[in-house]
Parts: C-alpha cells; structure tokens; sequence
C-alpha cells in the first residue's frame, strides 16, 4: 500500500509538472515566442491560454506595450562649432517581435543601444546642420520632427519601430552659457537697432514725399484761387461797365452805389445823416 501511494504521488507530481509547463498563459500586453530546439517555432499575440510541448518546446516573452529610453545626456555641436548638451528620450516599441528575436537575441538591452545608436547619431546630424540659435528656437517641435525624418525607418531591420523623439533639456555648457547669452542679446539689440532705423529712414521718405505733395496742392489752390478771383473781379468789372453803358440801369446802380456809400458812413450810435441840397445823395432821394 505504501509503494502504491508513493508511485500514485509520484505521478500525480509529474502529471502536474507536465500539465504545467505545457500551458502557456499570454497577458494582454506582451508576445509570447514558441521556440522548438532555439528556433522559434510561432508567436502568440494575442491574450489567453495556449499549450506547447513540454521539455521540447519553450515560451520567451516581450513587451507588447510602448517603452521610454532615456538617453543618456551627449555633447552636440552646431554648425557655426557652438556646443550644446542634448538631454532626450525616445518612446519606441517592438513591431515584429519574430525579427526582434533574430537580430537582437531577445534583448532589451540590446534594442536600446541600437537605438542609443541610431537616434544619437540623427539627433547629431540634424544639430550640425543647423546654427545655435535654429536649435534653440526649434526646441519647440521643429528639432524633434527633423530628428525623426532623420532616423527613418533604420530601426525597421530589428523589428522596432520609434514612436517619438522628445527633448527633455537642451542646454549650453557652463563654461561659456553667459558668453552665448551675451552675444545673442547683442545680435538681438544690433537687429532691433537696424530694424529701427530702417523704419525712421522710410518713415522720412513718406514725410518728405507727404510734405511735397501737400506743398503742391497748396500752390494749385492758390494758383486756382487767384484764377477765380481774377475772373469773379473781371465779370464784375463787365457787369458795372454794362450797367453804366446802358442809359436804363445808370440811375439804378447809381442809388445803389450812394445807398452804399450813406450806409458806410454811417458809424457808431448817431444814425442821422444831414446832407445839403447840393449833396448827389441827396440829389437821387430827391429824384433829382
């Protein structure tokens, strides 16, 4: 009795340590790799329960999510020779988890020195294509674009695929970061000075152009005034000559002219006006 439980405790146990490591349990966000004598034999991608044969067969793991590498912060140098320090990180993923485990021999570690590798070597050409103050003045999205048009697809041969490339810190040494900060003010201030010269030098040019057209219309008012003066003074010099030529109208304008005269010499409160009987004033009010 006691061999037969001893052998029936024995095969449960291996019934159980077979059982167990046949089964195969996938989460949601990994890949499990079947390999048979180390070759992968297939790829599970999807979550649940699967069996492989045991002892034969064995199950690798990898991440199905999106990863962060951290870059470790680099020298970079621009192209008018500033230098800078380029502090970064990288969100990358594995897109062929089958290519994956044939270049990199399922290693994480591995995947980020490529990676190191490749988006150092990006994030370099694209600085030293560009002067210090592009890159700073790129911080803002224009850089992270250029370093992901550079890196391309040269991740593809292991299975990754590079989601996005953010800058954390993009810095000046400290040894010359004040000497930088110094001449950029003054570039900034030599620009605005330009700027604004310019500008009062345009703004001289409308003045003067402004102050020469007003000039002109000026004159031609005046010139045009005077035309009209002199032709109002010639019409109405024609139309006394015509009054006076004609016998009917001269005694009219003539107490016109005498009614304009009294008028004038009549001054402050005293209206009463004494005239003599020889006076032609009083000669037309007398009919005479």
């Amino acid at each position: 009795m006691k061999k037969r439980t001893v052998i029936g405790c024995i095969a449960a146990a291996a019934v159980l340590i077979i059982g167990g490591s046949s089964i195969i349990v996938t989460q949601q966000n990994e890949y499990k790799l079947v390999r048979q004598f180390g070759k992968v034999n297939r790829i599970i991608d999807t979550p649940g329960i699967n069996f492989k044969i045991p002892f034969i067969q064995s199950a690798d793991t990898l991440p199905k999510e999106t990863l962060l590498y951290d870059m470790v912060p680099s020298d970079v140098i621009t192209r008018d020779k500033k230098t800078m320090i380029s502090d970064s990180y990288v969100l990358w993923k594995i897109e062929e988890p089958l290519k994956f485990a044939q270049t990199l021999n399922f290693s994480l570690a591995n995947a980020e020195s490529r990676i190191n590798t490749v988006v150092y070597n990006a994030t370099k050409n694209v600085i030293s294509s560009m002067n210090q103050d592009e890159v700073i003045s790129g911080r803002s999205g224009a850089l992270a674009e250029a370093v992901m048009k550079e890196v391309g697809n040269n991740m593809e041969q292991y299975g990754i695929k590079v989601l996005s490339y953010e800058t954390k810190q993009l810095d000046l040494p400290d040894d010359n970061k004040e000497a930088v900060y110094e001449r950029m003010i003054s570039e900034r201030n030599n620009i605005a000075a330009t700027y604004t010269a310019q500008g009062e030098a345009e703004a001289k040019v409308i003045r003067n152009s402004t102050d020469k057209e007003i000039a002109i219309k000026l004159s031609e008012a005046e010139k045009q005034s005077e035309i009209l003066e002199a032709e109002g003074e010639a019409e109405y010099m024609k139309i006394l000559a015509d009054a006076y030529s004609d016998e009917n109208k001269q005694d009219f304008y003539s107490f016109v002219r005498s009614l304009d005269a009294l008028k004038a010499s009549m001054t402050g409160e005293n209206k009463t006006v004494i005239l003599s009987e020889d006076s032609p004033i009083a000669q037309i009010f007398e009919g005479k």
